[in-house]
């Protein structure tokens, strides 16, 4: 049966867009395309109230949202709500916190207390949290106002977000694309100006593949850097949660609220998030940048290869010594896909197995196939873990950065549930053609997806900038500096306003 059971007309009505909000008349994109840096500074000077900003805002959300069906859940008269109590607070002189006043969506797989959390799933369509994450517990005290939740696809599985709670979420940039995901309708929230800042997850891509399909910046964290709760198998490192953005200074902005070490994750960092306030200028002189060329014989789509290589003079220039090398990462793929399988036999079993007609396809597969692992599988994957990890450390001793794409295609039909076939070869799973993603996923080194130009017809393309172990600061500095050097990240789809 197809992952996306649907004929174009039954898709077509699932597009349906999320719950307007008030009629608020013409949206402000003079407010709604600053940066997340540029509106908390107005709003402490009091040149901004939050008021102002959160109903620039809506007024987008109720513009723009309707084409593209990116935020789902929208809970306008709270978040009116809180930028009012965040305003009284500020005329009382209580203290600010980074995000004071600044709206923020949360994605549709993160617990947000008193606000609708599906995972995209009919099993939880009309589920309402009465927690928050942890890291919806420090963006909520850090002051940002929560305006409702992002689309994802069904518990977050593959990156082409649909489900069949909410529909399909549209790529702004070409309507009749896909936005990517699993953080898709963070992705297009950000693009549009519809929110300065969102979060995302990322296991195989999650990420970083819908940055790169939208034209922003979406950071895979070391595992830890930002803490969940236990539950499951909480030492697990293939998922994390991490930050979104249209700029890198906002992104590390979001991750110095996110990060900061928690006794509720047994794998937490210890250190403090508030490192990556800091400036992130300096000078790259000299500094080994090793260039991507294949991953072992994968395909990439030529066009996006013409965009990421045209970006190696960039590095050049900023003076940074760049060499065609790649890491060997040899049996990153299996130790991969089984701990992924494993994963998903673990997390969603149970339920699966009482209520098959309400998984997709590719869910139920994936738990099939992990319940039939056995200790010597799962064995046998960890310990291909551990020399990949030791082999891409010793690689990054010699070079600071490893630069490879995003994505292995462009947007692509958002009818279609996953690439079936890359320069004539056939991809296997329905995650295959995300391999350039899910390959550094096991490495456990963070990797920022930067925006790097556009193909012909005018769709964005991305690239990964990898760094050394639990080093996300040094990867901040290098986006950093190559955003600068290009703002490619600066332009917008035309129905942002």
């Amino acid at each position: 049966m197809p992952d996306y059971p649907f004929s174009r007309r039954d898709a077509a009505r699932l597009l349906g867009a999320a719950a307007a909000t008030p009629m608020l008349g013409a949206p402000t994109p003079d407010i709604c395309a600053l940066t997340a840096v540029e509106m908390a500074g107005l709003i402490r000077q009091k040149k901004l109230s939050a008021r102002e900003v959160m109903t620039a805002h809506l007024r987008q959300i109720e513009h723009v949202n309707p084409k593209v069906n990116a935020i789902v859940t929208l809970v306008a008269d709270r978040a009116m709500d809180d930028a009012r109590k965040a305003d009284e607070a500020q005329a009382r002189g209580e203290a600010l916190g980074p995000l004071h006043g600044l709206p923020i969506a949360i994605k549709d797989l993160v617990a947000t207390a008193g606000i609708r959390t599906t995972y995209g799933s009919r099993l939880y369509k009309d589920f309402v949290p009465d927690h928050d994450a942890i890291h919806v517990e420090r963006i909520r005290k850090a002051g940002a106002v929560l305006v409702g939740k992002t689309n994802t696809p069904e518990f977050g599985a593959g990156s082409q977000t649909f489900n069949e709670v909410f529909g399909a979420t549209r790529n702004p940039w070409d309507l009749t694309k896909t936005c990517g995901g699993s953080s898709g309708g963070a992705a297009v929230s950000l693009t549009t100006n519809m929110v300065p800042l969102a979060d995302g997850s990322d296991n195989g891509g999650s990420l970083r593949n819908p940055a790169a399909f939208c034209n922003v910046v979406g950071f895979r964290v070391a595992p830890g850097r930002v803490p969940e709760a236990a539950q499951g198998n909480a030492w697990s490192t293939l998922s994390v949660s991490g930050p979104m953005g249209r700029t890198v200074s906002d992104v590390a902005l979001l991750l110095s609220v996110m990060a900061g070490p928690d006794p509720r994750c047994p794998i937490s960092i210890t250190e403090p998030g508030a490192k990556f306030a800091a400036p992130l200028e300096r000078s790259f002189k000299g500094v080994r940048i090793a260039w991507f060329h294949d991953l072992g014989g994968m395909p990439f789509d030529p066009r996006i290869r013409q965009a990421v290589n045209a970006q190696r003079k960039v590095f050049e220039s900023l003076g940074c010594i760049v060499e065609e090398a790649e890491p060997d990462l040899t049996g990153g793929a299996g130790a991969y896909e089984t701990l992924r399988l494993w994963g998903y036999a673990s997390g969603h079993g149970a339920e699966a197995r009482l209520h098959p007609e309400l998984f997709k396809d590719t869910i139920r597969e994936s738990v099939e196939l992990g319940g039939k692992l056995t200790a010597a599988d799962i064995a046998r994957a960890n310990g291909q873990h551990s020399l990949v990890w030791d082999r891409m450390r010793r690689f990054l001793e010699r070079y600071e950065y490893f630069v490879v794409p995003s994505t292995q295609v462009p947007p692509f039909d958002v009818y279609e549930p996953w690439v079936k076939e890359i320069n004539g070869i056939r991809m296997k799973t329905y995650i295959e053609w995300m391999k350039c993603c899910w390959m550094i996923t096991i490495t456990e080194c963070p990797s920022i997806s930067m925006p790097c130009g556009f193909t012909a017809e005018r769709l964005p393309v991305g690239f990964q900038i990898v760094g050394r172990h639990r080093d996300e600061f040094s990867v901040l500095q290098l986006a950093h500096a190559f955003e600068q050097a290009t703002h490619y990240g600066r332009q917008r789809p035309s129905i942002a306003g």
